[in-house]
Formats: C-alpha cells, sequence, structure tokens
C-alpha cells in the first residue's frame, strides 16, 4: 500500500514557475512508476509527466514539453514536478500517482494503470 502526499501548488503569474512534490509513504515507494496528472475544470483529466521506478526513463505530454521537468529521489520517497514558463492554460489540480510497469512499458500516459493516487494540489496561473 502506497500514500501520496502532493504539495506546492499555489497561485502564480504566467511565466513563473512552481515545484510540486509528490511524497509517499511505504518502503517500496521504489518499485512504482510515479505519473503526474491534471484536471482542469469541465477538462478530462490530462497526463502530465512521469518517470520509471529507477528514474532513469521519463515521459511527457506534448503541452508541457521543454517547460516541466520531473525527478525523483527514493532516499526520501518523493518524486518533482518542477514547472518553469507556466502558461494559464497550466491552471489545473494536479494530481501524482504510482503504478507498476513492466520494464520495458512505455504506456505511462495510461491513468488507469496507476494503482494509489493523491489528493490533488491546486495550480492556478495567472495572465
Amino acid at each position: 500500500q502506497v500514500q501520496l502526499v502532493e504539495s506546492g501548488g499555489g497561485l502564480v503569474q504566467a511565466g513563473g514557475s512552481l515545484r510540486l512534490s509528490c511524497a509517499a509513504s511505504g518502503r517500496t515507494f521504489s518499485s512504482y512508476a510515479v505519473g503526474w496528472f491534471r484536471q482542469a475544470p469541465g477538462k478530462e483529466r490530462e497526463f502530465v509527466f512521469a518517470i520509471s521506478r529507477g528514474g532513469g526513463r521519463t515521459y511527457y505530454g506534448d503541452s508541457v514539453k521543454d517547460r516541466f521537468t520531473i525527478s525523483r529521489d527514493n532516499a526520501k520517497n518523493t518524486v518533482y514536478l518542477q514547472m518553469n514558463s507556466l502558461k494559464p492554460e497550466d491552471t489545473a489540480v494536479y494530481y501524482c500517482a504510482a503504478g507498476s510497469f513492466p520494464s520495458s512499458a512505455t504506456y505511462y500516459y495510461r491513468a488507469g494503470q496507476y494503482d494509489y493516487w493523491g489528493q490533488g494540489t491546486q495550480v492556478t496561473v495567472s495572465s
């Protein structure tokens, strides 16, 4: 069992930066890949970024290319999402999720593959 808690959200002006954290409980955190998803009001949940369990592979959604990065510190049971050059369209509730994937998997964008989800943190970008 893994419990996830997101933090770091808030209000920022367009062009600014935020770093989200996803802190996990459980000694098996390093066994899970972690993904970030977001959902804006009235819109479907969107894949943002994911990182493999060892941190060697990352995957991102096209809308955040060259602006967001992801990293993890398994010793601290934490995954980070660094968000730069934020835009108003990045406004959403951001969720982290943990799941088990085969080593050859590339489908980290599939929300249904994740077993554990956090409660979300609100990110608001003003224009």
